[in-house]
């Protein structure tokens, strides 16, 4: 058991889409665990990625050979596959000593969708109907599954995802011809269908559904939503085309969260790029601008475009966009509506609503935003407030560019200029 999972466990580090916050679970009655509304305790691993869940693989044998994939079925590595039964008395056993509040649980697909994912379900159901565990439950859904295994999955699942891997259908079947996005986007469609009829008013689910009782309390389904994982830098995307992609998935998948794991080299095959290490920086920054589409307001189209593919490695996406917007700026924040402040380099969602709703009191200035959390380093470039100087609010993009990088790469970036502009060098005399 001790050699499964060492070899299930760490075969499951890869997959990086398991966020655990979004339901709400009491303890049902003679039976055990919970999930609390702000979600569980966090561990990581050892590269440093978060882990929220006992997180296993049902197996890593497949039948898949995806050249990004550890578990391709070409590779030889030590091989194991866990019995239902077990994966039920592991969660047990960990949750019952306090060091996990939930599963997570993923596979390889053995024989064929359907038998994989009947599995997968079968541990969800004996976890919930024969020892009654309240606890968080993320499972995968595999892509090719019968849309009746993936309903009986959301029912017993507080979250399920189905990882897309690779962000563009061309790239995805050069480097696993044994998949295609029709198979993704099957269950996730069925997933999203089935969320919104879940939803409905128990009338609508009575005309539906005979069985229940005209007071039966409509069932759960997938309360915590559905996820999503794309590998970065395993094939050519420019940044611009992952976060269309991604937001195409938030408004007509209704997705809780899309997850980037950047491509980490662990095959030898043609077909990938060779790199030395997981572009974590790029990760970082995708995650920061996907925050911007799904709490700034910012549609991705205004994060980056054609012309601007790509971010950048340097700064953070709302402190680019800001310099790209001159005209904007500075932004007296005692006269600007929330969306405006939302916009400022340096505030946050907490603190744009600290100052709509201090300034009712009296006029904010620098010596508030400190105190509301502002990061007044990035903010006073865009801010008029008498405590700041005002030469601040009149530095051209290059110029605040240049203050705020380190000395070595401002020299860096102006060797790559024949005629470096006169304010670069100003910026550093």
């Amino acid at each position: 058991m001790q050699n499964k999972l060492n070899i299930l466990a760490g075969a499951a580090k890869y997959d990086v889409s398991c966020s655990s916050s979004g339901s709400n679970n009491a303890t049902p009655q003679g039976g055990m665990g919970n999930t609390a509304a702000t979600g569980i305790c966090h561990s990581f691993t050892e590269d440093g990625r978060c882990v929220s869940l006992l997180k296993l693989l049902l197996t890593n044998v497949c039948i898949y050979d995806c050249a990004y994939c550890m578990n391709r079925r070409t590779n030889d590595i030590p091989r194991a596959t866990f019995k239902v039964s077990e994966v039920v008395n592991l969660t047990l056993e960990f949750y019952q000593r306090n060091f996990i509040e939930g599963l997570f649980l993923s596979s390889g697909i053995i024989k064929s969708p359907d038998y994989t994912m009947e599995a997968l379900v079968r541990v969800a159901r004996e976890l919930r109907t024969v020892h009654h565990f309240g606890g968080y439950i993320h499972l995968k859904a595999i892509p090719g599954a019968s849309p009746e295994l993936i309903e009986e999955a959301g029912r017993y699942a507080d979250r399920l995802s189905v990882n897309i891997e690779i962000p563009s259908e061309p790239a995805l079947q050069y480097l696993a011809p044994e998949k295609n996005f029709a198979s993704v986007f099957q269950p996730m469609n069925h997933i999203r269908e089935k969320m919104v009829e879940y939803k409905a008013p128990a009338t609508r689910l009575l005309s539906s559904s005979p069985s229940l009782t005209r007071h039966a309390k409509p069932p759960r389904f997938v309360p915590a939503g559905q996820t999503t994982q794309m590998i970065i830098g395993a094939s050519p995307e420019s940044d611009f085309q992952i976060l269309t992609l991604a937001s195409g998935l938030y408004q007509q998948q209704q997705l809780k969260r899309v997850y980037y794991s950047g491509y980490i080299p662990i095959n030898q095959d043609h077909r990938l790029p060779v790199v030395s290490a997981p572009p974590l920086k790029r990760e970082n920054r995708l995650y920061q601008a996907d925050w911007l589409m799904r709490f700034y307001h910012f549609r991705h189209d205004e994060i980056l475009d054609a012309a601007n593919p790509f971010l950048d490695p340097d700064f953070d996406p709302k402190m680019v966009w800001a310099m790209r917007h001159p005209e904007l700026f500075p932004l007296d924040i005692n006269n600007a509506d929330y969306e405006m402040i939302l916009r400022i380099p340096g505030v946050g969602v907490r603190s744009a609503k600290l100052i709509i709703q201090g300034r009712r009191f009296g006029r904010v200035r620098a010596e508030h935003l400190k105190r509301m959390g502002v990061a007044l380093k990035r903010a006073k470039y865009f801010i008029t407030d008498p405590d700041l100087p005002r030469a601040l609010q009149r530095l051209y993009p290059e110029q605040i560019r240049a203050t705020l990088l380190p000395p070595s790469r401002v020299l860096q970036q102006i060797s790559f200029l024949d005629t470096p502009p006169p304010q670069l060098l100003l910026a550093h005399a």
